[in-house]
């Protein structure tokens, strides 16, 4: 696979990365090239315009202001859904989940139009925070294994008839609307409330993300062991309530 070449963007680092997420990038980076793939990695910072060319689109976490102002400027770039259009893929996590969708409620506590991306729209929880380890079990049609990863928001995501669940929760809150889910999909596009950063703990994602963008069913095997002990030993903590 070395004659072939990977466009990954990095969106918004300077206002979307909290918890490691700037991990996600490093890992799909990485797998890439531990397949022989030609990695073109560009951090699109918020005073850029978001190019429409790219394979992998990464959006990480962020504080309510930081979120607004990314979400005003991406709605006026339109670069991100164009980019969608063309069949690019899209992986976004908490603060960016809730930007792909409808709408969600900002550091002013007002309604915030989102990208319409993915077909959620969030709220705010009038509890206590999600906080904490999560387990839960991928939409089967996905083919991945459990995924591990930590949360950390106020928002609550509520999904419309155009997703799916990226995943059923056996431990933690995940989208925390009552149903038991965590995060959705759409075709080529992702969201998820989990850090971990949810890539090093998942890198079966990764690879997934990296099969779509090449149109491909599967990729040659790559050494996951640093990985299986990353996640062994959160999921280990998870099981004695660490």
């Amino acid at each position: 696979m070395s004659d072939s070449s990977l466009r990954l963007v990095w969106v918004y680092p300077d206002l979307l990365s909290t918890y490691g997420d700037r991990g996600n990038a490093l890992v799909v980076e990485r797998r890439a090239r531990q397949r022989g793939l030609n990695v073109q990695r560009i951090d699109i910072r918020s005073d850029q315009p978001i190019p429409t060319s790219g394979d992998i689109y990464l959006i990480g976490g962020g504080e309510d202001r930081p979120q607004r102002l990314a979400a005003e400027r991406l709605r006026a770039d339109s670069g991100l859904p164009r980019a969608v259009d063309n069949g690019a893929i899209v992986f976004s996590v908490c603060a960016g989940y809730q930007i792909l969708g409808h709408e969600f409620i900002n550091d002013l506590g007002e309604r915030e139009p989102g990208l319409g991306l993915l077909d959620v729209w969030s709220t705010r929880g009038e509890g206590a925070r999600s906080v904490g380890d999560v387990l839960a079990e991928s939409d089967p049609v996905l083919g991945l294994p459990t995924l591990t990863g930590f949360e950390n928001h106020q928002g609550v995501t509520h999904l419309g008839q155009g997703v799916s669940p990226l995943a059923q929760v056996t431990v933690g809150n995940g989208n925390g609307d009552g149903s038991g889910t965590e995060g959705a999909w759409r075709d080529t596009v992702f969201g998820t409330y989990l850090h971990g950063p949810v890539l090093a703990r998942n890198p079966a994602v990764a690879d997934m993300l990296i099969k779509l963008a090449l149109d491909v069913n599967a990729l040659p095997a790559a050494d996951t062991t640093w990985y299986d002990a990353l996640r062994a030993e959160r999921i280990s903590a998870v099981g004695q309530g660490a």
